[in-house]
């Protein structure tokens, strides 16, 4: 265990190297937990940056700025995020031997299952991987591509998913190709397991190909060919097996199973519908359900008609919360349903056991979610009312609205909650871009409470968002948020975004556009006397100004900064002195 400040910085540079100890570790956790070691918040009151590593000394402070890599080596991984197959997963042994044969005999970086919707593509997955598993210890790693829907995962996005399990702190770059090298870097040497479920086309697997020692496991509706894949395209169930599933989960459908099974086309989505039907309306006989799911299916296709039929059974409070679900299009938790619905969250969980009761909603024991499956979620939202949907989506946007407050609010605690924090940003990212998407497609409403919802997004999130969000996408969402804080005449909130709009042109390097947002914050802040907003645009100008070269304007601004800091306490005059000193010792040395 670390003794002093020095031997404290020598476990921070051991985590920092990758060449630490256990009892480095615990060394830095007690200095968290006891804060002689702060970042976040309290870093922002000592030097004005949220990513330095502070050692409190009650002398000289010690400053570390490399804060993510510290943390890095504490912070609890995504390394092992496949859920366990279904407890009634039927057949499909031919299946998987010739899968499990071309893994180890033809030493097979990837392999594909192709197949139509509801046929039970992703269940045999994981059925492959609990048998995999042991093979690939380092790692197995679950990520749904979304390929179906009308926004599928970039390749950037998926890179990023991988990348993060092993530096969940880091700011990671935009760049495609760079993401890529990080991918291919943090997989090398190891034995790790990577599940793409529901892949789009080629263009969005190719990318993912990891190093020789992994393997990469595809689904997808689609057909189609990638360098090295081992394609499998999946039937529907075997007659014997379809009758053995509906049997194993309901066994008193026994004479009808054959005729169940036949109705349902083999596909295990249509029999789960089915038996789930038979067990939870007991007073349902398998003959009933047979003629009512006979005489959908003269109307509706295969699926939609066992959908159609298992929402029809459910009572009509139990049908309005199911087509409301159709508001999520990622995988949620029950506090998050309980929201959209204004309902507590423990009725809301036991209104999503019904619903699961139904296998009209799916659980995920491993995340602790819940989610639709994506035909069901399509059957859904073609029942929702107008009025429905307007109303669930703005609730929906509302709530991440929050999530993404919370998620910030921790980060900003720094320490382990700092992980805590960018671990729920990640697990609601699609949830939260749905829920801005939404208020930036209501732009022309004259509803206030959605409009601020535009202006307050960015800002709600705006550490975790900065490290997480490309910067050509914080720029659109800043833009929304500086439209709608001009509709509502909020002249603080305009300057505030005409500042971080500021900010994220200085991050691409585009410094004379940056300096015109600042100016425009200048002129506004100067307007409603608000002093912070004053030292801030003149701090940030004087930066900029010193990229351009322009050594004497960014003095001049800087000292202005300064003096307004000095005049309202904030912190950030301790790091602007010091600029200006390393400022004016490298001028008096030219």
């Amino acid at each position: 265990m670390t003794s002093g400040p020095n031997e404290l910085k020598a476990a921070l540079q051991r985590l920092i190297d990758g060449n630490d100890s256990e009892a480095d570790r615990d060394a830095v956790r007690a200095a968290l937990n006891t804060e002689v070691l702060v970042t976040g918040e309290r870093a922002v009151a000592i030097s004005g940056n949220a990513s330095d590593a502070i050692i409190i000394t009650g002398d000289q402070n010690i400053v570390i700025s490399d804060a993510a890599a510290v943390l890095k080596a504490l912070a609890p991984t995504r390394l092992h995020e496949v859920p366990r197959p279904p407890a009634d997963f039927t057949g499909r042994e031919d299946e998987l031997k010739e899968l499990l044969s071309s893994i180890e005999i033809g030493g097979v970086t990837i392999s594909g299952l192709q197949g139509m919707g509801g046929i039970g593509k992703t269940a045999l997955a994981f059925k492959l991987v609990e048998l995999l598993k042991p093979r690939y210890p380092n790692a197995q790693f679950f990520l749904d591509l979304k390929g179906a829907s009308a926004q599928p995962l970039t390749v950037a996005e998926a890179l990023a998913h991988v990348v993060r399990a092993y530096h969940p702190a880091a700011k990671l770059p935009d760049s495609e190709s760079e993401l890529h090298g990080l991918y291919l870097s943090v997989l090398d040497g190891q034995r790790a397991l990577l599940l793409m479920d529901n892949a789009a086309n080629a263009g969005q697997v190719e990318p993912l190909i990891p190093p020789v020692g992994c393997l990469l496991l595809v689904t997808s509706r689609q057909h189609f060919t990638v360098p090295g894949l081992a394609a499998k395209n999946l039937d529907t169930l075997s007659a014997a097996d379809a009758r053995k599933l509906l049997l194993t989960i309901a066994p008193r459908i026994e004479t009808h199973a054959d005729e169940i099974a036949a109705l349902c086309g083999y596909l295990p989505l249509a029999l789960r519908l089915a038996a789930a039907a038979m067990v939870k309306y007991r007073n349902l006989s398998p003959a009933d359900y047979v003629r009512r799911l006979q005489d959908r299916q003269q109307r509706l296709q295969l699926i939609d008609a066992s959908l159609s039929l298992s929402y029809e059974l459910l009572s009509e409070e139990l049908r309005e919360r199911w087509r409301w679900l159709a508001v999520f299009p990622d995988t949620f938790a029950g506090d998050a349903a309980a929201e959209v619905w204004e309902v507590e969250v423990d009725h809301a969980k036991y209104i999503l056991g019904e619903l699961m009761a139904a296998s009209l909603v799916e659980w995920n024991e491993t995340s602790g979610r819940y989610r639709l499956h994506d035909l069901a979620r399509l059957f859904a939202n073609a029942k929702l009312s107008a009025e429905e949907r307007a109303v669930g989506q703005k609730r929906f946007a509302r709530h991440y609205e929050e999530v993404l407050t919370a998620a910030n609010k921790l980060y900003k605690e720094g320490g382990e909650a700092l992980i805590r924090g960018l671990a729920l940003f990640d697990l609601e990212w699609g949830n939260i871009q749905a829920g801005h998407a939404w208020v930036e497609a209501q732009a022309d409403t004259a509803e206030a409470d959605v409009v601020r919802l535009g202006m307050t997004y960015p800002n709600a999130g705006a550490y975790v968002l900065h490290l997480r969000q490309h910067s050509r996408e914080r720029i659109r969402w800043l833009k929304i948020a500086l439209d709608a804080a001009q509709q509502l005449k909020d002249r603080r909130c305009e300057g505030n975004r005409l500042c971080n709009l500021g900010l994220a042109y200085a991050d691409l390097g585009e410094t004379r556009r940056a300096i015109q947002f600042y100016e425009q914050q200048w002129a506004i802040v100067r307007e409603i006397s608000d002093r912070r907003g004053e030292g801030n645009a003149l701090w940030y100008m004087s930066l900029a100004l010193d990229q351009l070269g322009e050594r004497a304007q960014a003095i001049q601004h800087a000292e202005q900064a300064l003096t307004i800091y000095e005049q309202i306490e904030d912190p950030k005059a301790t790091r602007v002195r010091a600029k200006l000193a390393e400022w004016r010792e490298q001028e008096n040395c030219r």
